[in-house]
């Protein structure tokens, strides 16, 4: 069975094959003889063809995952005796959100450059979900993401652990409780509970510092009513600033020592938040595993 009929497979199950011969820069015929004769050597069908749609059978599903694992292995080793002509070459994929990203990588990667100058370093910027996605599928070596990755196919090396703090507006507003008082002020603890009524500002579906927030509400017995949501902690800060509502920050995107009609309180539960080293399970590049060990 030749895998580059197991390409094929694959680029019809994702798109349809009309998308996929243009993919795979193939005539749509010859796409669907190449699939129909595989059919017919396997003596199974692997696609429903119709109504005007295509679906994958219960065998063709089968087919599809076990193909996507050698196709997978093929890859890795083709990779891993590049990095063995290469020796301490090639490249790097790295990928994390634009905030941890700019506090944790240039640094790292400026001692890592300096080390395996023959390295090219790629960064990719992303939700938290898109990149674990990125990692599953091999465009990036590796990503830093929060504690906890649940998917079992990912394994993780811990980096680095920080506090988290809630920002509240400078200003008086009426919805901010009347316990919430000078006494928190510059670098006092409040519960999270006593915010329970107050508008929140939260980061939008995908990224993983969403999901802190609302465990951490949960644990205070309450869900966050949610006023605004951004992609950008930055935005999130700048909206409390103006009155909008309250948020929660890690540590690395306080801005502690010049804040900017905010202000900065601990929470009474010591909340932190960890980031990690995130890859495929099995699946680690020589130039990622150096990266890491540094």
């Amino acid at each position: 069975m030749d895998m580059r009929v197991m390409e094929y497979v694959l680029a019809v199950y994702r798109r349809n094959f009309t998308q996929a011969a243009q993919a795979l820069h193939i005539a749509q015929p010859s796409l669907s003889n190449q699939v129909a004769k595989l059919e017919r050597e396997l003596g199974l069908a692997l696609f429903d063809r119709g109504h005007g749609s295509i679906e994958p059978t219960p065998d063709g599903l089968y087919f599809i995952y076990q193909a996507e694992k050698i196709l997978m292995m093929r890859d890795e080793l083709l990779r891993d005796m590049n990095e063995r002509r290469q020796g301490n070459q090639g490249d790097l994929y790295i990928g994390s959100t634009a905030v941890t990203g700019g506090h944790v990588l240039p640094a790292r990667m400026q001692r890592y450059k300096e080390a395996y100058p023959d390295v090219n370093i790629h960064l990719t910027e992303a939700s938290s979900e898109q990149l674990a996605g990125k990692v599953l599928d091999g465009t990036i070596d590796l990503a830093i993401l929060a504690l906890p990755v649940e998917d079992e196919r990912l394994a993780d090396e811990p980096l680095l652990t920080e506090p988290l703090y809630i920002v509240l507006p400078e200003k008086d507003t009426v919805w901010l409780p009347e316990s919430v008082g000078d006494q928190h002020r510059p670098a006092g603890r409040l519960s999270l509970e006593v915010l329970a009524e107050c508008p929140f500002i939260v980061l939008k579906e995908g990224y993983g510092f969403r999901r802190t927030v609302f465990d951490l509400c949960s644990k205070s017995g309450f869900q966050p009513q949610i006023a605004y949501e951004t992609s950008s902690i930055e935005t999130a800060q700048s909206l409390v600033g103006c009155g909008f509502g309250v948020t929660i920050v890690p540590k690395m995107a306080a801005h502690l020592d010049d804040p900017k009609n905010v202000w900065y309180t601990g929470i009474a539960t010591l909340a932190t938040r960890t980031l990690a080293f995130v890859y495929r399970r099995g699946r680690l590049r020589k130039t990622a595993e150096a990266f890491i060990q540094m």
